[in-house]
């Protein structure tokens, strides 16, 4: 499970720097016409990313704290409450944010949610090394 883990989340390593130094500054690339259709369109499709791996990174994190519960490191359960802190930005932060650009561009929420992201990117980035100093 810890493999998976591991990999799930540096799929989401991935995914949140792409978010973070491309994709969500390029919101204001967009022509303010369009802007309702790319909202919606960039919900559904990242769903189809960020979804399956965030699934992924929560379900392998838990089943290794139940069935390696011996051996589980202190940065193990360190890394997972930030899983939880994450989860929790997304689902009432970040979530919100993406739903108020579907009534159109507003610049005040682009720029809101990149210096929020950043919070998201680095606690990312601090499970990801906590994971690896748990290996070493």
């Amino acid at each position: 499970f810890y493999l998976i883990h591991i990999l799930a989340t540096t799929v989401m390593l991935g995914v949140i720097w792409t978010m973070q130094l491309l994709h969500y500054p390029s919101f204001h690339f967009v022509s303010k016409a369009n802007y309702r259709s790319f909202q919606e369109f960039h919900i559904k499709r990242i769903t189809f990313i960020v979804a399956p791996a965030m699934l992924i990174e929560a379900i392998s994190g838990s089943l290794c704290l139940i069935y390696i519960i011996d051996d589980i490191e202190i940065f193990f359960v360190i890394s997972l409450i930030l899983l939880v802190v994450i989860w929790l930005m997304t689902a009432f932060i970040f979530s919100k944010l993406h739903q108020n650009l579907l009534d159109g561009y507003s610049k005040i929420i682009i720029n809101k949610l990149i210096r929020l992201n950043w919070i998201r990117s680095l606690l990312w980035s601090f499970r990801f090394a906590l994971l690896i100093i748990n290996e070493l």
